[in-house]
């Protein structure tokens, strides 16, 4: 059992230490060698709060008739605790006494708070969890804990504030939604260190095996005289030595290799989980083909000019502007100029209602390619934008793709989309369509071919293009339009400032 120290017992430079350090912990050393400065009379005629722990009386303590007596004077013999015993001071008062080692803590230290799982947007409901810290882990402030993976988008959750995990609420892949405690985080605290587990002992060497026995000793022994005579030559043969030609000396064959007896590598596979977004995309995709009736219609542009158009312009636009002239600036351009001209293209089929909605707004999709899938940000407005905003726009929207800071609002909507399967070396394609929407263009690599011009065979850059639509609600003649459209801004930018 143990009892407290009153300040009083202590002396007065350790109590002017104590007094103003209240929110310090004391070390029990420190403690210690305050109590044994003190001395035990003094010790017991001012103290208030030392208290009586085991003993009956120290009559009963010295003659040890008292089996409670008895069991206090053991745990004397064991305890690490200062104990008083025989003061002249304290006859009425009990002889065994102890001593409590207070720790005391600065405020809100270690404090555990709870993470939840941040809202979501209103076309998303939930969420799967994948933990990128255990417990134990000691993290900082607005280090990524773990990522939520939704149909759309992936949230990552920071920490709040450095410490330490204590707990993790929901299993890794489990299902959250808004709102949902995640994880218990230790403010302050810092994880502990593995003890790491001593070196083995080095073996002891095996025997050496016994020295081979040395050689014959030499024709003089070491130290002798140096000889001074030559040795015998020895006698010459009696015939002459046979020589062959080389070309007669025939060969030996070498011995056969040794079988490769090991066995082939083993052959293996092994499965992954599908995440929630690869899930997402391929719920769509056949959401699409099973309702939609898709028909592709081709064309082909020339990109000469276009190419030319950059070649000259692109040091001066990225000189003004901070970022590189590409050619989806163009096509994206030419989407919405023909966008406009076919509003059928632009409109939707509301299955719920049997309408068609027509958009008089055109917000374009671009397909980008990430290492968890397919992500379609979200142009807006592209009606009113020139092509230095559409750049920068596509600039930004690649840069969050990028690092998997895209936000659900970055994807929502979207009346038309665009796929670029050029930029991996596509020559030939039929996309499919991205619903709700109702068409999609698909851009292809540029390749050099013979192209007749005027007559004439010429080699000319050249890109196939793909439309695929919905032909419940488009028709082929609106389809072959809107290409043609696609094709002749391209080819010929100047189109846009006449209105052609």
């Amino acid at each position: 059992m143990v009892h407290s120290i009153h300040p009083s017992l202590l002396p007065r430079g350790v109590i002017r230490a104590v007094s103003g350090s209240r929110r310090r912990s004391f070390r029990c050393c420190a403690v210690r060698a305050a109590v044994r400065a003190v001395h035990p009379d003094d010790m017991l005629s001012h103290s208030r709060c030392l208290t009586r722990s085991l003993g009956r009386s120290i009559t009963a303590l010295r003659q040890g008739n008292s089996a409670l007596a008895r069991r206090a004077a053991s745990g004397i013999s064991v305890s690490q605790c200062v104990t008083f015993k025989n003061s002249p001071r304290c006859e009425t008062r009990s002889s065994v006494y102890q001593i409590r080692y207070f720790n005391t803590t600065t405020a809100h230290r270690n404090e555990v708070i709870t993470v939840k799982t941040p809202a979501f947007a209103e076309s998303v409901t939930e969420g799967d969890v994948r933990w990128e810290k255990a417990v134990g882990d000691t993290v900082s402030e607005d280090e990524v804990v773990c990522e939520i993976e939704t149909d759309k988008t992936s949230v990552q959750v920071p920490s709040p504030a450095s410490g330490v995990i204590e707990e993790l609420l929901v299993p890794d892949g489990g299902k959250v939604e808004g709102g949902t405690p995640l994880f218990r985080l230790k403010k302050g605290a810092v994880a502990a260190k593995k003890t790491e587990a001593p070196p083995p002992a080095a073996e002891t060497p095996a025997a050496a095996p016994p020295p081979p026995p040395p050689p014959p000793a030499a024709a003089a022994p070491a130290g002798g005289p140096i000889p001074t005579t030559m040795p015998p030559v020895p006698p010459v043969p009696a015939q002459p030595i046979q020589s062959k030609p080389v070309s007669a000396i025939k060969p030996t064959a070498a011995p056969p290799a040794a079988a490769d007896t090991g066995a082939k590598t083993a052959r293996s596979e092994h499965r992954v989980k599908m995440n929630r977004m690869r899930l997402r995309i391929a719920q769509r995709l056949k959401e699409a083909q099973n309702t939609c009736a898709m028909l592709t219609t081709f064309n082909e542009v020339d990109m000469s000019n276009i190419t030319e158009m950059r070649k000259q312009y692109k040091d001066a636009f990225l000189k003004k502007h901070g970022i590189k002239l590409g050619f989806m600036s163009a096509f994206v351009k030419a989407a919405a100029y023909a966008l406009t001209d076919q509003p059928a293209v632009n409109a939707v089929i509301d299955d719920t209602t049997k309408e068609i909605v027509y958009r008089d707004y055109v917000d374009i999709s671009v397909a980008v390619a990430t290492p968890k899938g397919l992500v379609v940000p979200v142009i807006r407005g592209v009606e009113g934008m020139n092509f230095t905003d559409i750049e920068k726009t596509i600039n930004e929207l690649g840069e969050k793709a990028r690092k998997n800071e895209l936000a659900v609002e970055d994807m929502d909507g979207g009346t038309f989309t665009i796929s670029n399967g050029g930029v991996f070396g596509s020559m030939f394609g039929t996309p499919i369509i991205n619903p709700p929407q109702s068409a999609i263009l698909g851009m292809h690599g540029i390749f050099d071919r013979p192209v007749a011009i005027a007559g004439k065979v010429e080699i000319r850059p050249m890109m196939y293009v793909a439309l695929t639509y919905d032909h419940r609600l488009i028709d082929g003649r609106e389809a072959v339009t809107f290409l043609r459209k696609i094709k002749s801004v391209v080819e010929d930018p100047r189109v846009l400032l006449l209105d052609m």
